[in-house]
């Protein structure tokens, strides 16, 4: 017998860093929020090396960015934010990071899993891509498959209460094989309040510029006003 429909409005969303997740898919997430979803966020890093301010330490950017995602996540209407909190910019896709990330999948249950795109592409004029960024596509991905839905792998999650599950879809962002692209039009506003929220990392007030732009050039490509891409998975 299929689960009830309600069951599947359960979504998560690994990345890197906290703003990762507004600049790649902060429509979908608020598109998906308002129409009842549950949507968590995971945060693989602390977030300690995004800054040039001499004067601000480490310790105290990992506090800011984190309480930065917690409002972000309060504008979008989010279920839970929760922070891995492995180091910034020294992010690989190890076993522990896949382990972790499969115990929230595990715990939180979701159909619906969006993360960052594993492999880098070099087709973006003065930008190379962050390291952090396709370690964390990679970890999320292998804790998907097979990790979360394995019993018998890593069996102190079993100990801890957790019982396997398997991620019905896997949207991963800004493919360059992208087949799903989401309608953000009604929903822009709230994500560029949400990219707002992370006064460290971006300018307030070019956060609506930015982000329109983006979604505006997606939207092109499909005959939309604006719109996310994804590349799509729908697992067995």
């Amino acid at each position: 017998m299929a689960e009830p429909e309600e069951k599947y409005q359960r979504g998560m969303v690994v990345v890197a860093h906290a703003d990762d997740a507004e600049w790649g898919c902060s429509g979908t997430v608020a598109k998906l929020c308002a129409e009842g979803w549950e949507m968590v966020y995971v945060l693989c890093t602390d977030g300690s090396k995004g800054s040039d301010d001499p004067e601000i330490s480490s310790a105290e950017l990992v506090r800011i960015r984190e309480q930065e995602q917690k409002d972000a996540g309060k504008i979008l209407g989010l279920r839970d934010v929760v922070f891995l909190g492995y180091e910034d910019a020294m992010l690989q896709p190890t076993l522990e990071l896949r382990r972790d990330i499969a115990r929230e999948i595990r715990r939180y249950r979701p159909y619906l899993l969006i993360c960052q795109n594993p492999v880098r592409r070099l087709t973006h004029g003065g930008y190379l891509g962050h390291p952090d960024h396709y370690a964390a596509g990679e970890a999320a991905l292998s804790a998907v498959y097979p990790t979360a839905r394995d019993r018998l792998t890593f069996p102190q999650l079993l100990a801890e209460g957790l019982e396997p599950h398997k991620v019905r879809e896997v949207w991963v962002m800004d493919h360059e094989e992208s087949n799903q692209y989401v309608d953000v039009s009604q929903h822009l506003t709230t994500a560029v309040a949400a990219l707002r929220a992370h006064q460290s990392q971006v300018d307030p007030e070019q956060a609506d510029e930015y982000l329109r732009r983006g979604r505006q050039q997606t939207g092109e490509q499909v005959g939309l006003p604006y719109a996310e891409r994804f590349k799509r998975f729908t697992l067995g």
